[in-house]
């Protein structure tokens, strides 16, 4: 097998937003640049995502030179949003998961605009402090070490092997109608071409162009991925296989979460190099697992 290469960028100025797919990306140490500064928040500060709100994928926000973003979307004015003076338009506290984030206010234009494209009231905010404002699980991170608006870390990798290898049991499952899936169900931010399926479970530190990262976590997989990214309609892959074929640790389990060693500049077509891995045990703990469920008629 040749050596893997990087074969898609993937950023989302707006968190749960449409995505972008660049030919290359500045890695910064909480992510690729412009990767989830931005986030819809409800008015008491929860974060608003294709979870709670799929319509989200069917919104896109474009970069504007200085930071700003340019939303679009069906049936809507584009609006233009430039990134917001806290003096001018206030900070409020959202929170992520376990975390509470202070970010500012993007101002009432840009709350009409999403409050209309949702149905429901909700608020654009921005962060406008990566380097301080968020710091990525300490079992995980170094001193110091931060993420954007993304779920949890920095950045996420998959792997066209994966992927093919996860339509091929989704084509054997009871729900084969709703495949093959594509990449964007599961959002990544770097996508590798190249691997054995699956790989990505025992790596732990790898190079890619001129970066380096350490492989720090399986990533857990959620409902977004069940929702169709060009039409907001939800189905039950891929999560139906993955809960069959994927639970490790009691996790649906697809890619694997990045924490950036350096900063530098990543393009498509560049090596991707293997520093540390571990050999799995993966399939061997899937597959008991998966017999286990049979024995006690969990599964067909």
């Amino acid at each position: 097998m040749s050596m893997p290469a990087l074969n898609a960028i993937h950023f989302y100025p707006v968190k749960s937003m449409t995505g972008l797919a660049p030919a290359e990306a500045a890695v910064e140490p909480w992510g690729l640049a412009g990767d989830r500064r931005w986030m819809v928040a409800a008015p008491d500060g929860r974060m608003i995502t294709q979870r709670q709100r799929p319509r989200l994928a069917l919104a896109a926000a474009a970069p504007l030179p200085g930071g700003g973003v340019r939303l679009t979307g069906p049936g809507a004015e584009p609006l233009d949003v430039p990134v917001p003076d806290a003096a001018e338009h206030g900070t409020m506290t959202v929170e992520l998961f376990r975390d509470k984030v202070e970010v500012v206010r993007a101002g009432a234009a840009a709350d009409a605009w999403v409050s209309a494209h949702l149905g429901t009231e909700a608020h654009l905010v921005h962060l406008d402090d990566p380097a301080r404002r968020r710091p990525i699980d300490p079992r995980y991170a170094l001193p110091g070490e931060t993420v954007s608006l993304a779920d949890g870390y920095p950045l996420l990798v998959t792997t066209t092997a994966s992927l093919a290898a996860l339509n091929s049991l989704i084509a054997e499952g009871d729900r084969a109608h709703e495949g093959p899936l594509p990449m964007s169900r599961f959002r990544p931010n770097i996508v590798v071409d190249g691997t054995a399926p699956w790989a990505e479970d025992g790596w732990r530190r790898v190079r890619i162009g001129e970066v380096t990262f350490r492989a720090v976590k399986d990533c857990g997989r959620c409902v977004v991925t069940t929702v169709d990214q060009a039409t907001a309609a939800k189905g039950g892959e891929p999560l139906r296989t993955l809960g069959r074929h994927r639970r490790i640790s009691d996790k649906l389990v697809f890619g694997k979460n990045l924490v950036p060693e350096n900063r530098g500049v990543l393009r498509v077509g560049d090596p991707v190099e293997v520093l540390e891995a571990v050999e799995t045990q993966e399939t061997q703990e899937v597959q008991e697992a998966r017999e286990a469920r049979e024995a006690r008629g969990v599964l067909s």
